[in-house]
């Protein structure tokens, strides 16, 4: 059984609403599923969520906490430049956040950003061809999928645009020889999300290594998978697999509602 390490946090819990606290929960939750999926990297990358509200304020991961420990009340409140509008004892790691905001601040449907360096998607990232339409995974991901060209470290503010514009309105970035990215209305859509994203990278890496040729789908099946997508997806990571998927963490992490 893990636990989250001890810290001494504020009461969280009795200074914001109801619908933050929630918000809260299910961040952490997210949090800690990444690293029981194992697609953490130490401390570095971010999940974050936008709250409701014209101030704009967000959650994000205090640096220096493994993913694994996250709690809903260690996560950072704050602005869109990333400075915090809450007291807390964490600091946050303000490059990072680079690319999160300028996602949040360009598009209103961005409620949940997911960003990873997860072994599988770093290796087809950096493959010229990207996603190859090779596995069911893929068409879902492929119907909603954009790529935006390595820079170096996303520290630099003028390379926020060419990621906005080559996002563009898709759900799925892969973001060359860098990582993958989702973006939801929940926690529960963008990890749903990236789990398909992961699973059908990791399924490229794997039939690659066996050497064998590979069988694209065809191509009217990949014009009429978005429609698809749409019809089978819909709901149900809020409604089917995130709760299960909370059962589960319940079962092997719990304490990420503290």
């Amino acid at each position: 059984m893990m636990n989250a390490v001890a810290v001494d946090m504020p009461d969280v819990k009795s200074h914001v609403s109801a619908e933050e606290w929630e918000a809260r929960v299910s961040l952490a939750a997210a949090y800690r599923l990444v690293a029981l999926y194992g697609w953490d990297d130490l401390v570095f990358t971010h999940i974050s969520m936008r709250l409701r509200g014209p101030e704009h304020h967000f959650l994000i991961n205090p640096y220096g906490l493994m993913f694994e420990e996250i709690t809903a009340s260690s996560l950072v409140k704050i602005d869109l430049s990333g400075n915090k509008v809450m007291g807390s004892p964490y600091e946050i790691n303000p490059a990072g956040f680079v690319i999160h905001s300028c996602i949040h601040d360009a598009r209103e449907d961005a409620k949940c950003v997911l960003h990873v360096h997860s072994i599988n998607g770093v290796a087809v990232s950096a493959q010229k061809q990207g996603l190859l339409p090779i596995s069911q995974q893929s068409t879902f991901v492929l119907s909603s999928l954009a790529y935006h060209d390595y820079e170096g470290l996303a520290l630099r503010e003028e390379e926020k645009p060419r990621l906005v514009r080559d996002l563009s309105d898709k759900n799925f970035l892969m973001l060359r020889n860098h990582g993958l990215l989702t973006i939801g209305a929940t926690p529960a859509d963008a990890f749903l999300f990236m789990y398909v994203f992961e699973a059908a990278c990791m399924i490229q890496v794997r039939a690659q290594a066996a050497g064998g040729e590979l069988i694209p789908i065809a191509k009217p099946i990949l014009d009429g998978i978005q429609a698809a997508a749409q019809q089978v997806t819909r709901g149900l990571g809020s409604a089917l697999v995130w709760p299960a998927l909370l059962r589960k963490l319940d079962r092997v992490n719990p304490g990420y509602a503290d």
